[in-house]
């Protein structure tokens, strides 16, 4: 049974968190499959993927192959949404004063539901609780490899929900459509038919030089294009087969960064 830590709400006084045992990811990754309630895990780590997608490597164009790196990744680019980030679904993002407009990375987020080192990619999946919809939100930015956490780690900016819907639910996670509507209008088509490391592979890699526990949720990455979003507006995040994840943006207080 999931209980809402009530001490770990959201500023503006949502419930944000929801602490579970480690044992009830277990038990999910090995379920014949219902969709379970979910708020974000506190217990776990949300972990997000750069350039995981083939049209955003392709939209740097020759940017990739000029110093310092000089050719596109060889490995995943990982980065962390820390706690301070997440928030759940239709909980008010607040959008910072000294950033008009905010970007949204709609995502697939993978839920880790047993602890993972040095997976096989033929296995990986064996790993996985479930799968649930990320706005992986960013201060617009032109740093493509190492953005600074003052764009990616904001108060607020990793919206997750509205629930995790077990792996066996969903039959094949890398060929799942993606839409981002602002206002009822869709602005982003994106499917993780389209991801570099597809998830197998993605779980594998990552885990051959870094573990993975039960609660850590591993974004497979955005896809190029990604829509701006103003305070008023409201966002919308469809995964096919998953869910759908609805934040409405508010501009912050005045003299609030």
């Amino acid at each position: 049974m999931l209980v809402v830590n009530q001490a770990l709400a959201h500023p503006q006084g949502v419930p944000l968190a929801t602490e579970a045992p480690l044992d009830y990811w277990d038990a999910l990754a090995s379920t014949a499959g219902h969709r379970q309630a979910f708020l974000p895990p506190t217990g776990g780590t949300v972990y997000g993927t750069l350039l995981n997608h083939r049209d955003a490597l392709a939209a740097l164009g020759d940017q990739v192959n000029v110093a310092p790196y000089k050719a596109p990744p060889q490995a995943p680019i990982l980065y962390i949404k820390p706690r301070n980030t997440v928030i759940g679904h239709r909980v008010p993002v607040v959008v910072p004063g000294d950033a008009p407009e905010l970007e949204i990375g709609a995502t697939l987020g993978i839920v880790i539901g047993r602890t993972a080192s040095n997976v096989p990619a033929d296995g990986a999946l064996e790993f996985v609780a479930g799968y649930t919809v990320v706005n992986d939100i960013s201060v617009p930015h032109a740093s493509f490899y190492r953005p600074s956490m003052r764009f990616k780690c904001r108060d607020g900016f990793c919206p997750i929900g509205p629930a995790v819907v077990a792996r066996a639910l969903v039959p094949d996670a890398d060929a799942l459509d993606i839409t981002v509507a602002i206002d009822g209008e869709i602005v982003q088509r994106s499917s993780t038919a389209g991801l570099v490391r597809p998830i197998p592979r993605l779980i594998a890699d990552v885990t051959e030089f870094m573990t993975l526990y039960p609660g850590d949720v591993l974004m497979v990455g955005v896809a190029s294009g990604a829509p701006r979003a103003r305070a008023g507006q409201t966002v919308t995040i469809a995964i096919q087969g998953v869910g759908r994840l609805e934040n409405t943006l508010v501009a912050a207080a005045r003299g609030v960064a």
